[in-house]
Formats: C-alpha cells, sequence, structure tokens
C-alpha cells in the first residue's frame, strides 16, 4: 500500500480545504521549502493535526523544541556553526546514538554530513524549523563546556570552511539534474554543504596562490589536495576521506559531467568569478585505486596580455623578435614544453600585431585566453573541426595574420606553411627541446625541407624558471659553487651569490613568480640552405651560433649574474645542451665559443683553434659548394 502524500492526508481529513492546499502548494513551490513548513508558518492547520499527518507520513516521531531541554553533552559535540547551517538540535545520547531534531530528517546528504561532524551514528526527529532556529539560539547560548562529549566516541574536526566572494558559473544547459538542483537550493538557501564550501575554499585559495593547476588526489585514509605553484607542486591541504566523493560530485556537476560514471576518465569546464577577476577552469577526472583524482586548471584571462617586458624578453632578443613580427609574411614558431609560457608568448605577439586594419584569426584547441577583437576557433575533433580543416576554412576568411594552436602534423604543418607563401603570417607552436630540435621535427612529421627553408622565418624556444623572492639572502661564493657555474659557463663567477631563504610571502620556498629563458633562431641564408640538404641539429645550431644565436642556457646564465635566479634553477629547467662542435684539445670536454680557458681542466685554447664561427664558416662553405 502506497503511503498518502501531507496534503492528501489532511484534506481527507477536513483539517484543509481544496482551495487552501492549492494556495499553499503554490507558495511551497516559491520559496523552495516544505508543504508542513508553510502550513505550520501560515497558520493553515492545527499543530496537533499537522504533527499527526506528519509523523504518518515520515513515520519519524515529532520533538517539540519548545520545551525540550538538551543534554549539554550533545551540544558540545555538535558546533553551533553545523547545527545553524543544516537547523539541527542535538537533544541527548541512546547508547551510541545521537539523538538529534531537525526540519529535513528524510535528507541522506544533510544527514551523513552531520554524522560526519559530529562523529557517531545519529537517531533523527523532526521539528518545525523556527522552533529549532530559536532552540538553537538559545541552549547553544547557555552550553557550558564539557570535559567529555560523549562516551565511547571520537570527535572529528569538521573541514567546512565559509568562503564568501567567489562565484561558480556551470556551463550546463540540462536542467534536470536532481542532484545539481539539490546543490542549487541548497545554495538559494545558504545551507551551503561541506563539498561545495570546501570546493569553494580550495578554488579561493589556489587564486590567492597564484596557483596554475589542483589536484585532488585520494590516498587510503584521506584525500591530499597539491597545488601547482610557479611550476611545483605543492601540498595544500588534507581533508578527511570520507568527503571525498561528495567533494568529486560537486565539481562533477559544475563541470556538467556524469555523477554515476566513476570509471571512465571525463573533462569539463566551468567559470570562476573573485571579486572583479573571472577564470575559466578546465576539469579532468582519472579514475585511480583508491577513487577518482580531479585536475583543474585555472585560466585567467587577463594573464594573456602581457608585454614582452613583462615576460622577460631580454632587449636584444625583443628586438630581432619584433622585427619578425612586423614581416607581412612567414611562420613563427614558440616552441617549448607544456607550462613553458608559449601561449602566453603568443598572446603577447597577437596583442601587439592587433589593429584595425588587421584580421587576425586564431585556431586553438581549446581556446585559452580570450582577446577583443581576434576571431577565435576552437576546435572539436568529433564534429571534423581539426587544426587542418579549420585552417583550410580560415583562409577563406581573408585573414591577414593566422595563429595555429599546435601543429600536431604533416597535414596543418603543410597547409600552414603553404598559407605563409601566399601573403600571410602565421603563428604556432611545437613541443621540442630547443630551437634547432624543431626544425628536425618538422622534417620527422613528412615535410619537405625546401618548404621548411622557404617558408620558416624564425624560431623561438623558450622556458620558464623561478625568480628569487624578496627574501633572498647574498653570501660568499664557495668553491663548489663557482665550479659549477664555471662547467656551466659563466667564466668568471661573481664573488657573491644569492640564495633562496623563505617566508609566507613565498610559502617558504624563496621563490615568488617566474621569468621567461629565450633562444630565437633566425633563418638566414646559409640556416635555410643548411635546412634544404637536412642537416643535423648539431650542424644546424652551430650555424644558428655562428649567426649570434643565444641559447637558453647563455640566456640562463645571463639572469643568474642579474640576480634574478639561481643556478639550481636553470640546471633544473634547461636541459643539457648538446655538443657545440667546439671542444677542449686537453681533457676533450665541450666548450662555448667564447671561452678561451677550459672551465673543466683550465687548459688555454692555442691560438687558431678551431671555433664555433670558423667550423660555421666552413661548413656554410660546402652548402654553397
Amino acid at each position: 500500500m502506497l503511503k498518502r502524500k501531507l496534503g492528501e492526508l489532511l484534506e481527507g481529513s477536513g483539517h484543509i480545504s481544496a482551495q487552501t492546499l492549492v494556495r499553499a502548494i503554490e507558495e511551497q513551490k516559491s520559496k523552495l521549502t516544505h508543504l508542513g513548513e508553510v502550513l505550520f508558518e501560515n497558520s493553515l492547520v492545527e499543530k496537533e493535526a499537522l504533527v499527526a499527518a506528519l509523523t504518518e507520513v515520515m513515520a519519524i516521531a515529532y520533538v517539540d523544541c519548545e520545551n525540550a531541554k538538551p543534554d549539554p553533552a550533545a551540544l558540545q559535540l555538535l558546533p553551533s556553526k553545523i547545527a545553524d547551517r543544516y537547523n539541527v538540535l542535538p537533544l541527548r545520547f541512546e547508547g551510541r546514538k545521537l539523538v538529534i531534531v531537525m526540519s529535513e530528517p528524510q535528507d541522506l546528504d544533510k544527514l551523513s554530513q552531520i554524522r560526519f561532524s559530529a562523529g557517531c551514528d545519529l537517531s533523527p526527529r523532526f521539528g518545525f524549523k523556527g522552533e529549532i532556529a530559536r532552540a538553537i539560539r538559545t541552549h547553544y547560548g547557555a552550553a557550558a563546556p564539557v570535559e567529555n562529549p560523549a562516551p565511547e566516541t571520537e570527535k572529528v574536526p569538521c573541514p567546512v570552511s565559509e568562503e564568501p566572494g567567489i562565484e561558480f558559473f556551470s556551463n550546463s544547459k540540462r536542467q534536470s539534474n536532481i542532484e545539481a538542483m539539490r546543490e542549487l537550493q541548497a545554495e538559494m538557501l545558504n545551507r551551503s554543504t561541506p563539498a561545495v564550501t570546501e570546493a569553494s575554499a580550495i578554488v579561493k585559495e589556489a587564486i590567492r596562490r597564484g596557483a596554475s593547476d589542483i589536484h585532488i588526489e585520494p590516498l587510503a585514509g584521506e584525500t591530499v589536495v597539491r597545488m601547482r605553484l610557479d611550476g611545483i607542486l605543492q601540498e595544500a591541504r588534507r581533508l578527511p576521506r570520507q568527503l571525498h566523493v561528495a567533494l568529486v560530485s560537486r565539481v562533477k556537476i559544475l563541470c556538467d559531467m556524469d555523477i554515476a560514471e566513476r570509471r571512465a576518465p571525463q573533462d569539463g569546464r566551468f567559470m570562476a568569478k573573485i571579486s572583479a577577476r573571472q577564470l575559466d577552469v578546465r576539469v579532468s577526472t582519472l579514475p585511480t585505486q583508491f577513487g577518482e583524482k580531479i585536475v583543474m586548471r585555472l585560466l585567467d584571462g587577463s594573464a594573456g596580455t602581457k608585454e614582452f617586458s613583462a615576460l622577460g624578453f631580454p632587449e636584444h632578443i625583443r628586438a630581432e623578435f619584433a622585427e619578425l613580427l612586423e614581416l607581412p609574411q612567414g611562420m613563427i614558431l614558440v616552441t617549448g614544453p607544456t607550462g613553458s609560457g608559449k601561449s602566453s608568448t603568443l598572446c603577447a605577439s597577437i596583442c601587439a600585431l592587433q589593429k584595425p586594419s588587421v584580421n587576425i584569426v586564431t585556431v586553438e584547441d581549446p581556446v585559452e585566453y580570450e582577446i577583443p577583437g581576434v576571431n577565435q576557433v576552437s576546435i572539436h575533433t568529433k564534429a571534423g573541426m581539426t587544426f587542418a580543416g579549420a585552417l583550410r576554412s580560415i583562409l577563406r576568411q581573408d585573414p591577414n595574420i593566422i595563429m595555429v594552436g599546435e601543429i600536431r602534423d604533416c597535414e596543418t604543418a603543410e597547409i600552414a606553411m603553404k598559407a605563409t607563401q601566399t601573403g600571410h603570417l602565421v603563428l604556432s607552436t611545437l613541443h621540442t627541446n630547443g630551437a634547432a630540435e624543431s626544425v628536425i621535427r618538422l622534417l620527422d612529421l613528412g615535410v619537405p625541407g625546401y618548404l621548411i627553408a622557404a617558408s620558416l622565418t624564425g624560431i623561438l624556444a623558450q622556458r620558464l624558471v623561478r625568480t628569487l623572492c624578496s627574501c633572498h639572502a647574498k653570501r660568499n661564493m664557495t668553491s663548489e659553487v663557482a665550479r659549477q657555474m664555471m662547467k656551466a659557463g659563466i667564466v668568471e663567477p661573481p664573488k657573491k651569490m644569492r640564495v633562496p631563504v623563505g617566508c609566507p610571502e613565498c610559502n617558504q620556498t624563496g621563490y615568488k613568480g617566474r621569468v621567461g629563458l629565450f633562444e630565437l633562431f633566425v633563418m638566414q641564408e646559409t640556416l635555410r640552405d643548411a635546412v634544404r640538404s637536412t642537416a643535423q641539429v648539431g650542424q644546424l645550431r652551430m650555424l644558428a651560433r655562428s649567426c649570434g644565436m643565444k641559447t637558453l642556457r647563455e640566456d640562463g646564465l645571463d639572469k643568474i649574474l642579474q640576480g634574478m635566479t639561481t643556478l639550481d634553477e636553470i640546471l633544473r629547467v634547461v636541459p643539457k645542451e648538446m655538443d657545440s662542435g667546439v671542444s677542449c684539445d686537453s681533457c676533450g670536454q665541450s666548450l662555448i665559443s667564447a671561452f678561451q680557458f677550459c672551465p673543466y681542466c683550465g687548459a688555454r685554447r692555442p691560438e687558431g683553434s678551431p671555433d664555433v664561427h670558423r667550423q660555421a664558416g666552413e661548413y656554410a662553405g660546402e652548402l654553397l659548394q
């Protein structure tokens, strides 16, 4: 036999008319509350009849909080903040269970959160919201501390923290998701669950600390939250394991993911707004041994509008790169691993090129930074919108400048390079270790050498290294560090060295912020001839250095001498350089062309010994023969 609804029960017993019931139901829908609360607040039904009907419908006993006398030990077990949030009044212990009175005793999610906060099993009763709220104010104001709040129970601190000032916006178009509606109603009634507030707290802390990524990782007994600050993952907080599933569900709801699917990876996104800043949060889930791991990437739309000087460009590279951007046609590549700042450099380039007389079109996967006045296209592989397909369409849109997010295959590379020959300036990225390696990468993709030589105008390789915080200290140079500097390429190490110290401002790391290291490979005739003849990486690098190119390592050493960073950071980020073509006659170690003495054995290079400029000239002569 099915249970009768509250309205039907009261109407059938003659305690309320049909018209009054209809009006009460309409008010209940507008207030997003329970019908019983509307009937009680408006005195539409006698209290005794309403209590009897609610008891029959819910099969839960009623407690009159106006006359209740809670046990001080029970009050001590549940914090007043939790009591206010969930409108719950702890009464007493019955064995190992805590008897509570709440206005929504059938809400399993709230019962779970209260059980987690109290640290013991619950025995719920129901009461009216107003009566419970008045009882909470009365009894919590008079509650005294108790040494042993609950026998045979261990209190678990609640991780809930209120984080006002941050708003989330979901991209979901579905309104039928029951879980999403429950969370929405909870927020509208200012009764956010711990998962809601914890998600807000994590994102807000990441924004405050300037993190680029958030990792929520489940372990056997707890959940660890780590944040990537200045390229390094740092632990931010640890959460009780019981909160993990609810936290994952909260993030999935914001991203319009399937909260029931826990066996397959999913991707999504949502927007977060704090004060005047609005961030795009890209979310990825991955099933692991102990549950789903979540990674959130925070993209600040204003971060891509920096000028070249703010990115750390040396003056000579900035001037040369600006000349390349002023060319009417050609291809400029920005290379480096993930997280090396390629997108920021491309956005700064687009902003520098933007003017009313120029049509700029970008194709990205996905669009990371929104640039006003620029036509930005996001690829969609499932719909057939690939980089190559989008490029073909863009060429029919009368563009002056095209930006391709990444060259991944031969087809995209060839279309982009052929576009340069029809009078377009093309900007794009590659994932390679250095500038010279980018040419070899294009050859490996199957792009003909003659097409690369004819289309490519320059390659900018870059890395990001952490800069010293203002708390750093100056100390006397030690012989060990001096030896390492000489080995790295600093012929005359300074007498003082800067070392990281650590302070609250830099999270005790000694570093705050990052700066770029750059290596600009400008295509000149000798280099074009070398590309056509499919030269090796070492030969291309040797020719480029003879034309004045500074390597990533050399740019890093300059920034060490300027006091911006440390040798440890350079060695961590920049890979060991390949053989430059210059070696010591005594020990055979590879040297930089400017060395007159070997930093490894101290031997002087004899007069007339081959250097990179002479070797490059000989190689160029061979190409011209």
